[in-house]
């Protein structure tokens, strides 16, 4: 499960092993025992929601925004491996 950051205690993430074929790009948030998933491409979109408020999701959101890069250039460098 490899960490792209982390930040106010939410983790920002993905599985190694998630689809056959793998899924597009897309990155995990958690926090305690809640949990989303993002769609990184062709656009930024809530893909699920497990238990944060719209408040959580929007600054989330604007967390995936600002570090778009950081997410795929993590996502390509383990990946390519």
């Amino acid at each position: 499960m490899p960490k792209v950051f982390q930040k106010d205690g939410y983790k920002f993430f993905f599985y190694s092993n998630e689809g056959n074929p793998r899924e597009p790009y897309h990155v995990h948030i958690k926090k305690a025992e809640n949990n989303a998933k993002y769609w990184i491409t062709p656009n930024i979109n809530l893909a699920e929601n497990y238990g944060f408020s719209s408040k959580e999701l929007n600054w989330i959101e604007e967390q995936v925004i600002e570090n778009i890069k950081l997410i795929e250039d993590t996502w390509n460098d383990f990946f390519s491996e």
